[in-house]
């Protein structure tokens, strides 16, 4: 099997693990289908990062054993399994069954999808060209969560709120079936997975703690995106209390992909009209800070759309402009080490901050909405990177 059969294997793996019906339809399907509050939404994602952080480990160690594409393709039929599993019963400790079998498949794919495609590369001595085909693997990926939302929605609404659940079970075993099918590179990475973990934790927080520009900009990212991820969590919530069907929300989200796509294809422009990366920092702080405030405000329709579309594009973009402006501060041989710490980072944030807002939500959305604002409204206005120079 050549390099090009690799690479298209791979691409159809990225379009199919990412071809996830429920996406447009989570909040519903766990609210009136799985007959759950918000706060108990939020404290099966806290279980979920839990787990992928427990599993991080031993997971990796399965790679190190068998190989990247088994531990791919293995983990691609638990995350059909999880889907089945999450369909079946509306019952909070089967989705903790759920949660648990997703965050074991998606630490089994942690890291080992990006290390076959660039081994595979590297092999032929294309290792030079892995920006561009990683680029292609991520709109690929896009492109699947931008066609499975509408098919989601209109799944929901015709035979029900499970179903788009259920369903994803295919496209997970057609990834599974590619990924058995890709053939492993010859060449393999010197360290363990499990021994690069550990090392990711020590590495980062010394890094973070010596170098202050990349702390103060660690800080700003974990703040900024930890907020605009619960434009995820509670845009949904709003569709159905401004009165939209359930039928259109995979539209919605399909506009909430595309934004990314325009928003991330541009960094480079925005950043020229803004005249510099500390400015469109500062200034995508306050449109996510913006856009939770008009919509806790003026709830209707138009403030959803524009809460999804202008918020969810320049706030859940934010993080990898900013994992651009973090390398010139990182030692190449370090650099995947304290960009996956800072993740790390983000998530722990994430476990404690989740079930709070999911708690504020049940009472009052508007709430919510205006409580998480007020954390990017804290980075527009006191971050001590305004007093920084960026290179």
């Amino acid at each position: 099997m050549n390099v090009n059969s690799t690479i298209s294997r791979y691409y159809a793996f990225v379009f199919f693990k990412d071809l996830a019906f429920f996406s447009a339809v989570l909040v519903p399907f766990f609210t009136d289908w799985g007959g759950i509050n918000l706060t108990q939404v939020q404290i099966l994602q806290s279980w979920f990062m839990f787990w992928m952080f427990i599993l991080e480990i031993p997971t990796g160690a399965v790679a190190d054993f068998v190989g990247r594409k088994h531990s791919l393709a293995l983990g691609a039929l638990v995350v059909a399994v999880a889907a089945l599993v999450y369909g079946s019963l509306p019952n909070f400790g089967v989705f903790l069954l759920g949660e648990f079998l997703f965050a074991t498949a998606m630490a089994m794919m942690s890291g080992a999808d990006e290390a076959l495609l660039y081994d595979s590369l590297k092999e032929v001595g294309r290792e030079d060209e892995s920006r561009k085909f990683f680029g292609r693997a991520n709109s690929i990926r896009l492109t699947g969560m931008l066609l499975a939302a509408p098919i989601g929605s209109f799944i929901a609404s015709r035979i029900g709120l499970n179903m788009p659940m259920v369903l994803s079970a295919i496209p997970y075993l057609l990834a599974s079936v590619i990924a058995w099918s890709i053939r492993e590179p010859g060449i393999r990475v010197k360290n363990s997975e499990s021994i690069r973990y550990l090392i990711i934790v020590r590495e980062g927080i010394k890094s973070l703690k010596e170098n202050k520009k990349l702390k103060l900009l660690a800080i700003d990212a974990i703040v900024v995106s930890s907020a605009a991820n619960f434009i995820i969590w509670l845009y949904q919530p709003f569709l159905k209390l401004v009165g939209i069907p359930i039928l259109y929300f995979g539209v919605v989200h399909a506009m909430l992909v595309l934004s990314e796509i325009i928003v991330s294809s541009n960094f480079e422009r925005l950043t020229k009209i803004l005249k510099g990366d500390k400015q469109y920092l500062r200034f995508s702080a306050a449109v996510v800070a913006f856009s939770f405030f008009l919509v806790a405000l003026f709830p209707n329709a138009l403030s959803v759309f524009a809460f999804v579309i202008i918020g969810g594009g320049v706030g859940l973009t934010r993080l990898n402009f900013m994992s651009a402006i973090m390398n010139k501060y990182i030692d190449s041989k370090n650099r995947a080490t304290i960009l996956s710490s800072i993740s790390m980072f983000r998530r722990f944030a994430l476990v404690f901050l989740n079930p709070i807002m999911g708690f504020i939500a049940d009472r009052s959305l508007v709430v919510a909405s205006f409580s998480v604002g007020l954390l990017a409204l804290g980075i527009f206005l006191f971050s001590p990177l305004r007093k920084e120079a960026l290179d």
